[in-house]
């Protein structure tokens, strides 16, 4: 397996617009191409050393709003004691190079490429890389639980890809499969964030059009995207964000396997504004 981790920099002045023209924001979906993620539109957070975040989506009133999703690179020595101050938040992590050492509630553990960690609200959590030399980086979505009433909190999860059986979907013969971290029948899981994967030529072949949003981050391959009347060229590095009801399809071009992290909100009532009077 191969997941695609940022490099930073910036283009030559001699560059054109070649590697980033393929950026668009409508108000049903964003596509930030790879090209797009250079060290100019990186931020620092708080309480983290020697790391910087690539914002990929963000809660926006009118777009898609129940989820943050940053690329995230922890130089040698860096990381967190106190990754997030709003103990509401719940967090899914998926490593995509180096090593991080990942500490939930006093217990440490290694997080690899091709790691998943789910950490629910509530947790105390650190996470540092403890190399000399190399860096690493993740994905991390983050989104305020819903909790519900007679219904627990989910416990926290750390699984390796490859210790997930991948569930082909049905009459596809193992053309377009899903791996899942957690139970997708589990209602005290507000959210899923998983891998897709479509072998070469294979297609979602209808445009789904649903109440979840998502945030798709492309870890390896290549393909095309119908979005609403559009279709979209996507590689390893890209990123898209959908609203809901957003139409949705893809094929997966090249040689190698399209693969991509994705996660949709699940579970929960739609939320309805107050009625006043």
């Amino acid at each position: 397996m191969s997941y695609y981790s940022p490099t930073g920099g910036l283009p030559p002045q001699s560059q054109l617009m070649s590697a980033t023209d393929r950026a668009v924001v409508t108000p049903a979906y964003t596509v930030i191409p790879k090209g797009c993620n250079t060290d100019i539109v990186t931020i620092r957070l708080p309480h983290w050393e020697a790391t910087r975040v690539w914002v990929l989506h963000r809660p926006i009133a009118g777009f898609a709003t129940t989820f943050s999703q940053y690329m995230v690179e922890v130089n040698p020595g860096g990381g967190s004691n106190k990754p997030d101050d709003d103990p509401l938040m719940e967090h899914a992590l998926f490593i995509t190079s180096g090593e991080l050492q990942l500490t939930l509630n006093g217990k440490e553990q290694t997080v690899k490429p091709g790691h998943f960690a789910f950490i629910p609200p509530h947790t105390n959590w650190t996470l540092h890389n403890k190399d000399t030399s190399t860096a690493a980086t993740f994905q991390w979505i983050r989104r305020r639980y819903h909790a519900v009433n007679g219904i627990d909190t989910p416990e926290a999860v750390i699984k390796h890809e490859w210790d997930v059986e991948p569930t082909a979907m049905p009459d596809t013969n193992g053309a377009w499969c899903t791996t899942r971290f957690v139970d997708p029948d589990d209602v005290r899981h507000d959210m899923h964030v998983t891998i897709v994967t479509l072998k070469p030529g294979a297609v979602i072949p209808f445009l789904e059009t649903h109440v979840m949003e998502h945030g798709l981050f492309m870890l390896q391959g290549k393909g095309v995207y119908r979005l609403n009347q559009d279709w979209v060229e996507v590689e390893a590095g890209d990123f898209i964000s959908l609203r809901a009801f957003c139409p949705q399809a893809c094929y997966a071009g090249g040689e190698v396997d399209f693969r991509y992290l994705l996660y949709k909100d699940m579970h929960r009532h739609a939320a309805v504004p107050t009625q006043n009077g």
